[in-house]
């Protein structure tokens, strides 16, 4: 039996830390995390199919990933990347998707997509859901060995040693796009649409000026976050979660509303990434410096996930923190 495109990807539940022994089928084993978009490829004789997360055909948008696998009879899951700018860059990523034809052509000549490679769902003609992870991956591993696969397709690293992968849980490793780490058990099948892995986040712990809020001024129930760039303008790099009620209440006695002169005056921002709507919020003071928390998904200097708030920094004047880097 063949796998017939779309089919839903496996899916992980998120985690702060790496679990204990015991907690996935069989021991465990943790895979990098790359910074970019889940993709299943289906490669027949004759036929190649591109698949987003959401079943979405994304082949015309990767035509040089499609013209690898010409040949192959492989269905493969993995994670579609762009190294660009000294790092695996998710806004050239996400510029590659958009485009079709001549275009996206062009754009596989200046930013070649990779496919990090870290399951493999059917080979020659054998589907392989109900097989165990380890079987799997020692198949995907024979696929690189033989020299089926070859660039752009690269074997995703995977380790069963905790320090290895906690390594990879490093801000260092985020700044080059490892996101973070998966774990998964050696026992477990392709639970397909099942949330049956865990998915660790790099997190690291930043500065930067309070601009904006959402809610009311007495009330605050997000807060919008800037750093200033080379020419001195403030850019938005963050929104929070929602504060808690003793935060909302220490923040709202110290926030100022913004006036005309407001770096942010008339300016709009939508929602969130891949939507329109647009955000309503308020400019305040840019007076506060705040500490959050955030994982290490970041595009063009912006961090893509909501940060948790963790505290206003009295020691910090706000051309004391990082600067913009987009």
């Amino acid at each position: 039996m063949v796998l017939i495109p779309p089919i839903e990807p496996m899916l992980a539940e998120s985690r702060r830390e790496l679990p204990p022994d015991g907690a996935l089928p069989g021991d465990l084993v943790m895979e990098a995390k790359s910074d970019g978009f889940r993709a299943l490829l289906f490669a027949r004789p004759g036929a190649v199919m591109v698949q987003s997360r959401q079943g979405a055909d994304l082949t015309s948008a990767f035509p040089d990933i499609a013209a690898a696998a010409a040949g192959l009879n492989l269905v493969l899951d993995g994670e579609l990347v762009v190294p660009a700018h000294g790092r695996l860059d998710f806004g050239e990523l996400q510029r590659r998707a958009r485009r079709r034809g001549r275009s996206a052509a062009q754009a596989a000549a200046e930013f070649p997509a990779y496919l990090v490679v870290f399951d493999v769902l059917e080979a020659d003609g054998a589907e392989l859901l109900a097989r165990p992870y380890h079987y799997r991956r020692a198949v995907l591993e024979e696929q690189f060995t033989r020299g089926d696969l070859t660039a752009p397709f690269t074997l995703c690293p995977n380790t069963t040693d905790r320090a290895t992968a906690q390594q990879w849980l490093d801000p260092a490793w985020g700044a080059a796009g490892i996101e973070g780490v998966m774990v998964k058990g050696l026992e477990q099948p392709y639970l397909p649409g099942k949330r049956a892995w865990i998915k660790v986040r790099s997190y690291v712990s930043s500065e930067a000026v309070l601009v904006g809020i959402t809610g009311s001024l007495a009330s605050p129930q997000t807060l919008l976050l800037g750093r200033y760039d080379t020419t001195g303008s403030l850019r938005l790099v963050a929104r929070t979660t929602a504060l808690r009620t003793a935060d909302r209440r220490e923040i709202a006695q110290r926030l100022t509303p913004g006036g005309p002169d407001h770096p942010w005056h008339g300016r709009r921002f939508s929602v969130g990434w891949g939507t329109r709507a647009e955000l309503e919020y308020h400019p305040v003071r840019p007076e506060l410096v705040v500490e959050f928390i955030a994982d290490m998904a970041i595009d063009a200097g912006r961090f893509r996930h909501p940060v948790r708030y963790r505290r206003l920094r009295d020691d910090f004047t706000p051309d004391q923190v990082p600067p913009f880097e987009g």
